[in-house]
Parts: C-alpha cells; structure tokens; sequence
C-alpha cells in the first residue's frame, strides 16, 4: 500500500531524474551557507572587531549543526517522507541568514549558525538520501550529482554575492540571499516524494546481496568504522579550514582584491579562486567517485589524499602569487570534495545496504568533529604570525590518512568481509561473481 509520501503513478514529477534535479537546487541553494561563509568573516570582523576566531565559531556551530543532528533527521525522512523535512530545512536556512543581517552580537550569530546548520542538514540529509533511494542500481552516480551540487551550488553566486557586500553591504547581502535561497528550498521541497515501493522491490530482486547488513549498533562497535571516521575527520579538517579562512588568507597574502586573468576572465584574486574553487568541488564528486569503482576504494582515497598533501604545501610556499593563489586552491579543493563520495560509499560496501542512510549519517558526523578544529587555524595564526603551521598541519593530516587508506583500512576491511563473509558467497575481496563492481557498489549504497 503506497504511504502518503510516496510517488503516486499520476504525479508528473514522480520521476527518478526530475526528483535528482529538484534535490540538485535545493542542494546549490543551502551551498553558500557554508562555501559562501568566507566572503562575510572579514566585513563582520571590520565592522564589530569581535576577531576572527570569534567570528568562525559560528563557521564551526553550523558545520556541527549541520551534520551531527543527519541521523535523526534520516530517520524523519523515513517516516513522515522528504518533503516536510526539506521544506522546514528551507525555513530554517532562510530565518538564519536573516538573523545573521541583523546580529550585533556574538550569541546572536552563534543562534543563528545553529539555526542555520540544522536547516542545511535536513536539506543535505534529506536530498542524498532521497537520490539514494530513486536510484537503488545507481546509488554511487546518484549521490556523486546531489553531492555536486552542494560542492559546486555557490559558484554561480561568488561574484553577485562579493559585489553585493561591496555595493550594499554584508547585512543586505545576507538578508536578501537568505531570503531567496529559502523560498527556492520551500518551493521544490513541496515536489519531494519518495519513491514507490515496487521500484526498491524490483532493484531488490535485481542484485543479489554480498555484504552482511550491520545494524548502527554493530557499526560503531566495529574498530574499521572508527578508521574510517579518523580518517574523515582529518581530510574534512583541512578543507573546512581551506573553506571557512580563504578570505582571510587572501587579505594576509595581500591578495584580496589583486586582478587575476585567466581563461579570458580577469576578477579579483579571492573571488576568482572561489568560483573556481566550487565548481571544482562539485566535479570531483562523481569523478573520483567513478574512479572508485573501478580501481578501488582505498587506492582512489591514497591518489586524491597525497594529491591534496601536496596541493597545500604548495600553496603555502607558492600561493602569494595570485595566479598560483587561484590555481592551487582550485587543486586543494578538486582533492577535497572527493571525501563526501568516497567516504559513503566505502561505508555501503563494508556494512551493507539495509542500514546504508544511518550508517552513512552516523560518519557523516565527522565532518562535525574536524569543524570543532577551524577555530583553532586563526589562533595558531594569530600566535605564529603566519599560515604557515596551519598549512603544514592540514598537509600533515591529509599525508597521514592516505597511508591510512593503503596500510590500515584496505585490510581491515578485508578482514572484516571475510569475518562476516556468508559462507556460500565467500570470495577474494572485492571479487563479484555475478555483476560489475560497479553494479556492486550501487546495490550496496555507494
């Protein structure tokens, strides 16, 4: 019998693809509350000199917000559907920006961030999981577009946004985009459904199952689920500071608004390396998402991990140059973004399908966790006098979790899949004897 929630066979919407795209804006629409952040923290600090690190508390309350409330807000999804999760998220979003346009102190902006992260995490919660289950066979290229859209949502809205704090000021801006940017999340979010039962019947029949479904309990008692968390945590560290500082690492490099051209554009340096920098996370999604299923999870984790260790020593001793300052931002963050497929995905393989949205949800925390460290980078800098132990810190972290991935991970989850292994499905790891990996990874969530 179809729930109340579910898509019923006459709604022209109640559509795989157009509920991929509707949850797609709604995820580019709730992006700039965390990627568009940067752009504010310098005029709020000129304005009511309460100090950056002051200021990126409320960076680190919505991200916390945002992401440790996911498992209960995957569990209304569940039962009462999308699309009232979504339209309060759209509500939340568009009241917390505007507090934000009115907040002449530290409690209120700190009110507002969480008010905000709650917002964005049912949104983001509710969209990935949503895409999941519309396409049961597809589930790895389903979340790598949602996910993109998140990564990649605020890039359209660098320019306006940066030219509206310098024409109207920060308190317009956050007025206005809030505003709009809620009432587009409360508009589509009347469209969501969840799909009918006969399309997860069928995608269950299709694929036989390989994996043994551990229940939230079992996960987090499972020492490889607490690998995998280390490891989250330390890569989301260094791309939430790269995310939440960039505008004030521009200004102490000098390059805030130093004209930069290139593919014959020519904007400032900070707004240049923004927009790049958010198409580029959006695109590394799916991509590295696609080359794990084909090479393997922790070998794709070992490649984009050292590529962005690298990326950000680089930028440390290059990024004062502001074509190298565009360009190896734009690396960090293509090396970055790639976390929020990967890490998912790996989660469905090892602990099966059944559990997939709260298993996936309760790692997603640690994107929470490594937010309660970005506070810390304007501290660190304010007491060296310089970035450059930050950087060295955030390289440090992404070095270490890629030989993590190579030497700890890849067998621990061996082990753990023949420790469960049925003994009629017992294989090689990662051999499938009756469908492509990639069929594999699908059926099990990633």
């Amino acid at each position: 019998m179809k729930t109340e929630h579910q898509a019923g066979p006459s709604s022209w919407y109640a559509s795989p693809w157009v509920q991929l795209v509707f949850g797609v804006i709604c995820m580019a629409m709730i992006a700039n509350m965390q990627y568009g952040w940067t752009l504010f923290v310098n005029p709020i600090d000129e304005k009511y000199h309460w100090g950056r690190a002051a200021i990126q508390v409320a960076f680190t309350i919505f991200v916390v917000t945002e992401t440790w409330l996911v498992p209960i807000e995957g569990y209304l999804v569940d039962k009462y559907g999308p699309k009232p999760v979504v339209v309060g998220g759209g509500l939340l979003c568009a009241v917390a920006w505007t507090i934000n346009s009115a907040a002449s102190s530290l409690p209120l902006l700190y009110i507002a961030a969480a008010i905000g992260g709650i917002g964005a995490g049912a949104v983001y919660g509710t969209c990935v999981g949503n895409a999941l289950k519309w396409f049961p066979t597809r589930r790895g290229l389903a979340a790598g577009i949602t996910a993109a859209g998140f990564g990649a949502g605020s890039a359209a809205t660098v320019v306006p946004i940066a030219n509206m704090i310098k024409s109207s000021g920060y308190e317009a801006t956050f007025l206005w985009f809030g505003l709009g940017q809620g009432i587009v999340v409360f508009l589509l979010g009347l469209f969501l459904l969840a799909p009918p039962a006969s399309l997860l019947a069928n995608a269950k029949s299709a694929v036989k199952r390989l994996v043994h479904n551990a229940t939230p309990r079992e996960v987090v008692s499972a020492p490889v689920f607490w690998v995998m968390y280390l490891m989250f945590v330390m890569m989301a560290a260094g791309g939430l500071m790269a995310t939440a500082q960039l505008g004030p690492i521009a200004k102490d490099f000098g390059l805030h608004d130093s004209p930069v051209s290139l593919l014959g554009l020519t904007l400032p340096a900070l707004t240049f390396a923004l927009t790049i920098d958010r198409v580029l996370n959006g695109l590394t999604r799916p991509f590295f998402g696609w080359i794990s299923d084909r090479i393997g999870r922790e070998n794709t984790m070992f490649v984009a991990f050292g590529i962005e260790a690298i990326g950000i020593l680089a930028l440390s001793k290059f990024g004062q140059s502001p074509v190298a300052f565009v360009v190896l931002t734009g690396i960090v963050f293509f090396a970055w973004g790639e976390i929020y497929s990967l890490f998912p995905a790996t989660c469905g393989d090892t602990f099966g399908p059944k559990f997939a949205a709260t298993n996936a949800g309760l790692l997603y925390t640690a994107k929470g966790t490594a937010a309660l460290l970005v506070p810390f980078t304007s501290i660190v800098t304010a007491a060296t006098g310089s970035w450059h132990a930050v950087f060295m810190l955030a390289s440090g972290m992404a070095a270490v979790a890629a030989l993590l991935a190579l030497f700890v991970l890849k067998p621990m989850r061996r082990a753990y899949a023949q420790q469960h292994a049925e003994p009629s499905l017992e294989m090689p790891f990662g051999a499938s004897p009756h469908i492509s990996d990639s069929a594999r990874v699908s059926a099990e969530g990633g």
